[in-house]
Parts: C-alpha cells; structure tokens; sequence
C-alpha cells in the first residue's frame, strides 16, 4: 500500500536536505500517547508533509479537538488552537477565511466529529471552507477510558457497552461523500508513506478536505488491530479503471469497512470552488479579512441608546 520505488526514495532524499525544518516543528513537550497508538504516525505523516510541500510554521494554523488527537496540540511547533469537543471544524473554518494564505489543518476524533459536532462537519463540507480536516477514527472514545462511539463495530464489548454495541457503525465517507463534498480520502495510521501522500494531496486542494484515518487504539479497541487493518485494506492506485472523479464510483468504493477496506483518493472535484471566492462582496478585494480589522468608535451609537 506504501509509496515505494523511485517517487520514495525522493521523499527520503528531500526530508534529508530539509531536516532543520523538519525538526524545527519537534516540540519540546513530552509526547503522552499510549505506546501503540496511531497519533505517532499520524503526527509523523503531518510533519513530513508539510516540510514535503514546503509549509512554513508561520504560514500554518493547526485547530485540535478534545480527545487524544487534542493531547499534540502542543507536540508540534507550530500556531496551534485547542477547541472545544465537536466545535473544531468551525474554529477552523474562521481562521481560514480570516486569512486564506494560511495552511489550515484541524483534527478531530470519531466522538467529537460524529457525536458531538456533525452540524459543523456537514456545514463545513457544503460550504467548501479551505481547510484539510483530519477526522481519527480509533473507532471509540479514547480519552475517557473506551467508550463505544457512532464508529464501533456491532458486537463490541466497550466499557459502557459490557454486553456488546448493538447498533450498525456509522461510515464516514459514506456519510460525506452524500453530502456534495469536493475531496473525500481514506488513509491508515500504520502506513506513514500513505498518509504522508495522502496529507500533501489534501493540502493542495481548493476547499475542504475530508481525510478519514483508520487508527489503532492498542489500549482500549482490542478488535480492529493494525494487523486487522493490513488484512483487508485495498490501495485505489492498484485498481484498473477507478475513476476518483466520478462520486457513483467514491460511494461504491466507501461503502465496505469490514472486508475489503479502499484507502486513498476516494473523490475529488478538481473544479472547487471555496467559500470566500462565491462571494460576490470578495471578489473585487484585495485584501485578506484580517487587514480589515480595525478599531471603530461606538460611542455615538451607544449614546443614542440611552
């Protein structure tokens, strides 16, 4: 499933020669993860792609949800905000229309994005912001000691379910690409290479960038191990005639999660459009909404009130 050959040995070869800004983005803070747990990758693959595309730390914005995603708020070197649980994709949103030259990422777990905050994924997926969002899916909720989540496998023994979940796991790409998306991806945390291709990809797209990430939860989610992952995923790239511009082919491609489990581009719309660039009021700016902010004197208005 991994990058390989020749296109990976060039990856190598450039993180080599750009090593200082690969290490400029190493917090000094300790990570706290279990051991095994699909964030190291995870975070790995985030730094190798920006360093890959040539993102610099003061032209990127990084927003982390509550979960353990939200425990590298402060492993990487970087602007970093902490949200509240679920409300992250909308923090986001805000800086990358603020100011569109900056990189936005935001990250969240199956708990935050598909419990507490699926209003803001379905708003953020339709009106197209420019972001790369990042959606953990360890398929529970982690943080609070191994809780079933909408993502849980039916017949799952979790802590608050000792009997066994006894509803159907949501699917995430499913539920996306429904919703008229412009870029829908699947990755895994066990293959670095992949999501790094995967991250730099969703980088570069004009507007909103769903990558969903299968992740190994060693402590708490004992049924979908990495070795349950490397038995059933299917790389796309290896697939002769999937069109990943074709949404018929995406819903078809999402639709299993048990047996035989497509990573890669699911979708893309190479005609996006994001949000800011829709409005009319925009067009003729020059400006980012940032520039604009300024003080405006309130008192006339308040004196009138009393």
């Amino acid at each position: 499933m991994s990058c390989c050959g020749k296109n990976q040995r060039d990856v190598i070869e450039t993180l080599e020669k750009r090593k200082k800004d690969y290490m400029a983005l190493e917090s000094k803070e300790k990570l706290t993860w279990c051991s095994g747990c699909g964030n190291y990758g995870i975070q790995k693959a985030i730094e190798r792609a920006l360093v890959l595309e040539d993102i610099k730390q003061q032209d990127l914005v990084m927003c982390f949800d509550i979960g353990c995603n939200g425990n590298g708020s402060d492993k990487i070197n970087t602007t970093t905000f902490h949200g509240l649980h679920g409300r992250i994709i909308s923090a986001a949103a805000g800086a990358a229309i603020a100011n569109t030259k900056m990189q936005v990422l935001a990250e969240a777990g199956d708990g935050a994005t598909f419990s507490e905050g699926p209003n803001h994924l379905i708003h953020g997926v339709r009106n197209n912001y420019p972001m790369t969002f990042i959606f953990h899916n360890n398929e529970n909720y982690g943080l609070t000691t191994g809780q079933a989540s909408a993502m849980t496998r039916m017949g799952q023994k979790m802590n608050a379910t000792p009997d066994g979940v006894v509803v159907k796991p949501m699917n995430a790409c499913k539920f996306v690409l429904s919703l008229e998306p412009t870029f829908v991806a699947r990755t895994f945390s066990g293959d670095i290479d992949h999501m790094t291709e995967i991250f730099r990809l969703a980088m570069n797209h004009k507007g909103f960038a769903f990558v969903e990430v299968f992740q190994m939860c060693p402590t708490y989610n004992k049924h979908t191990t990495q070795t349950w992952f490397e038995e059933r995923i299917i790389d796309l790239s290896t697939m002769k005639g999937y069109d990943k511009h074709n949404i018929k082919h995406a819903m078809e491609a999402a639709e299993d999660i048990e047996k035989e489990i497509k990573v890669g581009i699911l979708y893309e719309d190479k005609k996006s459009v994001p949000y800011q660039e829709l409005l009319e009021s925009r067009k003729t700016k020059k400006t980012e909404l940032v520039d604009e902010v300024k003080h405006v004197d309130i008192t006339k208005f308040i004196n009138k009130q009393k």
